[in-house]
């Protein structure tokens, strides 16, 4: 057994489970407490592809859910669904938290997967690619061409494609390409001999990266303003001229999926860095997990395929359409059709540092007050400025951050390269295993350390999943000493600034001293060697978070139960996912006790809500919209002292067990009662874009009463009308 298939059987230790405790006398069986997290991911998917089936939503956007789907897919397949090959492949028979082997929910994915795929095409050929064309905005397929764009598109070949492209004619001396993961591939089945006589009835062709897989017409060959064609469609029109003198019986494209988790071996691993940069480019070479191929494709060419991949039926996914309907993500970036689009905004900024525009030092604002930034609805620029007023401060002498994702072009990055040039201590964590940003992190941290920078990575084992930066600035009033006063930025979210555009996050930059020691031991925890100490007001991972998330939950069954009182306990939780067994198990003893539970899931949920004798105090919703939610907020009644805390961490396994993650309080009464205004309440009313859970984990989507005069609350547009400038 390999160490990749040593991996996939992993598991990595945690703190016992507590006895499960229900009104019910049967101890309940395991797939009565759990939801397979395969299939809720898929059902997470199947909330997105609403978006793009609601036709309220405009065109263009909702072509951008389409593909959206179809990017959650892929990625589905290189992880998950690779996980669960390699499973099966060791023949493995260990059941998940919900009772099912790995051979039982391939089956399952596959079955739900395949009508999922299906819907797309059919939504993309009969509603949206029909209803942008009565808009003019046409996907002209080759039959539509017309003279002159037929002789547009030949010289297009000629000078864009022919030159670049490799035609493979398979025979004992050129044997089956490699074929990269995702990359847009051809099978040509070919009749008659070539220049040497040889009669090879197959060929493969590879599409180079380099080439648009959509082509806008341009002005004079168009018949409208955005006409489109696909570069499948030219190379369909034109294969024949890569095989000079043989005839083209059939051109087929397909896509193929690999394995695509990275792994490095802890017991092993000497250096990450060199590790990481041997392992990247094996990544596109992963075992075969899905084939996407044409559906007009020839059943000998299909299963030819089938068996140089090594894949099963399961496997294949034929469809009518680009195979790669990601592509289609840049179409309305071309098209300048606002009234196609969601409505322009401007993110707005918090009362009080609204004078950042015209120059106001942040840090004299921050002695004064605490900056709570909830995003995108307001301003991502409060944190870039808060990274550039150090960098040029000359009373800031130490700059400390953590990196998870940040993007191949970062404002901030580039700050922290300046701000090491200047001589300031800028220490950088930069995570190198962030799945799928592990070159940009790798290229970063060059740069860093180019220019003297502290560049460390981290804990082998935990990732570095915790968002925060720490100014160090020696100030000095007037008649005293001078003094290192510390400022803390820390969010939900990374310092990613286009996703700060798309996401909902909070931000929280403060002052606070205890605050801002706690984040200083955390970053002396990750760059330095020792014992943890004990934080003062902030929950850490993989130490004092789930014990701290736990000990709040016990509190509101205490107070539930204390008779006395009379106090109903309240839980509010909004996150990503919720897989965590002892958190799960700990609701259900809470709403065993009375508790009220409000859960705002976003993706993947096991727990399972409304459940008589096991859940009924429990209720899960997911809100799906134009931003994709992914602030995680806790709250926690605490018998009329609130608390509210915000997170970077989901209640997952992982977040708990195997990363480094922050929870942090927000104990300012006017910014919690923020959080609570904006980040929870709107989203438990919301009635447009939310789907109720149910205890069997399907979802139905909140609509108005029909009929009644009930108020339409949509919580993201609320928040925009709210918090964007001129809102």
């Amino acid at each position: 057994m390999n160490a990749k298939s040593k991996h996939a059987l992993r598991r990595k230790s945690k703190p016992k489970n507590t006895p499960m405790v229900t009104s019910s006398a049967r101890k309940p069986k395991p797939h009565e407490l759990f939801l397979n997290r395969e299939i809720q991911l898929l059902a997470f998917n199947r909330r997105v592809l609403a978006q793009a089936e609601d036709r309220k939503i405009p065109t263009l956007e909702r072509l951008k859910f389409l593909t959206i789907v179809s990017s959650n897919l892929d990625e589905f397949f290189e992880i998950r669904v690779a996980g669960l090959k390699e499973q099966i492949k060791l023949n493995s028979s260990i059941r998940g938290p919900d009772g099912k082997t790995p051979k039982e929910t391939f089956r399952l994915v596959a079955q739900i997967a395949h009508e999922m795929v299906a819907q797309q095409y059919v939504l993309l050929n009969d509603d949206i690619f029909p209803t942008l064309a009565a808009e003019g905005i046409r996907f002209l397929r080759r039959a539509q061409w017309t003279p002159k764009q037929q002789a547009w598109v030949k010289d297009y070949f000629f000078r864009e494609m022919m030159p670049v492209l490799t035609p493979i004619g398979l025979d004992p001396a050129h044997p089956f390409p490699r074929v990269f993961n995702k990359s847009l591939n051809f099978a040509v089945e070919l009749t008659g001999r070539d220049a040497f006589g040889r009669d090879s009835q197959r060929a493969i062709v590879q599409a180079p990266r380099m080439l648009p897989r959509v082509i806008k017409l341009p002005p004079g060959v168009a018949e409208g303003e955005d006409d489109f064609i696909f570069l499948t469609s030219v190379l369909h029109q034109h294969v024949g001229e890569l095989f000079s003198g043989m005839e083209v019986l059939g051109c087929y494209q397909f896509r193929l999926t690999r394995n695509s988790d990275l792994f490095v071996d802890e017991e092993e691993i000497k250096n990450l860095r060199l590790a990481l940069q041997g392992e990247l480019p094996q990544r596109h070479l992963g075992d075969a997990v899905r084939l996407e191929i044409a559906d007009n494709c020839s059943e000998e060419t299909l299963q030819f395929l089938a068996t140089q991949f090594e894949l099963d039926e399961g496997d294949i996914y034929r469809v009518n359409g680009p195979v790669n309907l990601v592509r289609l993500m840049s179409v309305p970036d071309q098209v300048h059709r606002p009234e196609l689009k969601f409505s322009v905004f401007a993110p707005g900024l918090p009362k009080g540092i609204g004078k950042l525009a015209k120059g106001k030092d942040l840090f004299e604002i921050l002695k004064k007050q605490d900056i709570l930034l909830h995003h995108p609805f307001q301003s991502f620029t409060p944190v870039i400025e808060f990274i550039q007023q150090a960098a040029h401060d000359p009373q800031v002498v130490a700059i400390k951050q953590t990196v998870y994702r940040t993007g191949t072009d970062s404002a901030i990055m580039e700050t922290l390269i300046e701000a090491a040039k200047y001589g300031k201590e800028v220490t950088v964590v930069v995570e190198l295993m962030a799945r799928f940003d592990e070159e940009a992190n790798l290229n970063w941290a060059a740069k860093l350390e180019e220019v003297g920078a502290h560049v460390v990575y981290g804990v082998v084992g935990h990732k570095t999943h915790s968002k925060m930066a720490l100014v160090v600035r020696r100030e000095q009033e007037e008649g005293q000493k001078p003094v290192l006063r510390r400022y803390v930025h820390l969010g939900t979210g990374n310092y990613h600034t286009r996703t700060a555009r798309l996401y909902t996050d909070f931000g929280l930059i403060t002052s606070n001293e205890e605050i801002c020691v706690d984040v200083n031991q955390v970053f002396v925890q990750l760059t330095g060697l020792g014992k943890a100490t004990k934080l003062t007001r902030v929950w850490q991972a993989p130490f004092s978070l789930h014990a701290g998330v736990l000990a709040s939950i016990e509190n509101e069954i205490k107070i539930a139960r204390s008779s006395k009182r009379g106090l109903r306990g309240h839980i509010i939780a909004k996150m990503n996912s919720l897989l965590e067994s002892d958190v799960i198990e700990a609701l259900y003893r809470a709403s065993a006790a009375g508790v009220k539970i409000d859960l705002i899931v976003r993706g993947v949920c096991a727990l399972r809500p409304g459940v008589p004798g096991l859940s009924e105090n429990i209720r899960v919703r997911s809100i799906v919209g134009r931003f994709l939610e992914h602030s995680r907020i806790f709250y926690f009644r605490n018998g009329g002292d609130e608390r509210v805390w915000l997170s970077s961490a989901d209640w997952m396994d992982r977040n708990f067990f195997r990363r480094i993650e922050l929870c942090f309080p927000v104990d300012d009464t006017k910014l919690k009662r923020r959080v609570i205004s904006e980040g929870l309440r709107p989203y438990l009313d919301d009635n447009v874009q939310a789907w109720e859970m149910d205890g069997e984990g399907g979802y139905t989507r909140k609509r108005p009463a029909r009929g009644t005069k009930a108020v339409r609350r949509n919580a993201q547009e609320q928040l925009l009308s709210l918090l964007a400038a001129g809102g």
